[in-house]
This record gives structure tokens, C-alpha cells and sequence, in this order.
């Protein structure tokens, strides 16, 4: 799973580079809703939305502080071939701390998500699915978690155009 990401970052770090040659060369990123951008890989058939976040804040010890992050990006996939029908990811650029889980807050409602070097999971379709609904209904999504150095992050990810980026995705891997 994580070398499939792998190369799924590969792409969308394409889609969202800041050069313009390189912003250029991404032929398969299909739509863009807002905050949030759709992608589809036809062998083997994948689709996913995608954001990165609008904030970000970085502390040790309670202070903040400046770090250095790789891609920041939160996804949700559809891969029929696997059976995969809305898988939430998360990278955080980073390699998370041994035993450490991701909290996900949307409005009231906070979900975990496994870690894995330096991407996170949630354990269950059935949390995929939790997750994908609070996140349609809400405004902002808000990721915390904790490095391999001991430094906590949080991201702030805009939920303007999810809905229509994660049932366009949802749509296209049918």
C-alpha cells in the first residue's frame, strides 16, 4: 500500500507544483472543486481527491516552531480493482512517532487513524465512511500529530469543494 501512495504523491505533487513546466507535465488530474482536486489513473483504475492544507502549525514543547515537511496532503481513494471504495489517507510529510495515531477533527466529531512512517490510515471501511461523512457536512478538517523527533503538528485542511471532489472520484472508479 504505501509504495501505490508513493507513486500517487509522485502524481500529485505534478498536479500541484508550483513550476510551471512542472505543473504542466500532469495529464491526469481531472477536475478541480475549489479547495480540493480530483485525479484518475486508468491501469490499474484509481481515483482520488485530494487537498493540501490552508494552515499549518508546527511545535515542541509547547513552542512553535520551524521544521521541514515534506508533501502535506489529505486524500480520499477509490480503487475498484481492490475493492477500495473511499479510503481516507493522510501524509504529513514527516515520519510519525513510533505508536502514534493522527487525531481528525471535523466540527465536534474526532476520529484516529493509524500510522505508518509517514502516512496515516484509519482501521476500517466503516471509519473511511464516518470520516467521508462528517467531512461532507463540515467546514474544515484539522489533522494533529506527532513526528519521530517529538514535534507536534497540526494542519488545517478547507472542506470548500469537498463534496463535489469526492463524489466526482467516487463517479469516475465506478
Amino acid at each position: 500500500m504505501i509504495a501505490k501512495i508513493a507513486h500517487v504523491v509522485g502524481i500529485v505533487t505534478l498536479g500541484f507544483g508550483s513550476g510551471g513546466a512542472v505543473a504542466q507535465e500532469s495529464t491526469n488530474r481531472v477536475a478541480a472543486n475549489t479547495d480540493w482536486s480530483v485525479f484518475v489513473e486508468e491501469n490499474p483504475k484509481e481515483c482520488w481527491s485530494v487537498s493540501k492544507p490552508k494552515a499549518t502549525e508546527n511545535t515542541r514543547d509547547g513552542q512553535i516552531v520551524d521544521v521541514r515537511r515534506g508533501e502535506i496532503l489529505l486524500f480520499v481513494s477509490y480503487r475498484p480493482g481492490s475493492g477500495v471504495d473511499g479510503e481516507v489517507a493522510f501524509t504529513g510529510g514527516y515520519p510519525f512517532g513510533k505508536d502514534t495515531t493522527v487525531s481528525v477533527t471535523v466540527g465536534g466529531e474526532t476520529f484516529q487513524l493509524f500510522t505508518d512512517d509517514e502516512w496515516a490510515w484509519t482501521r476500517s471501511s466503516e471509519d473511511d465512511a464516518a470520516i467521508i461523512a462528517a467531512m461532507k457536512g463540515g467546514a474544515n478538517a484539522v489533522l494533529v500529530g506527532e513526528s519521530s523527533k517529538g514535534t507536534r503538528t497540526e494542519d488545517a485542511f478547507s472542506l470548500l469543494g469537498f463534496t463535489a471532489a469526492v463524489e466526482d472520484a467516487s463517479q469516475r472508479c465506478q
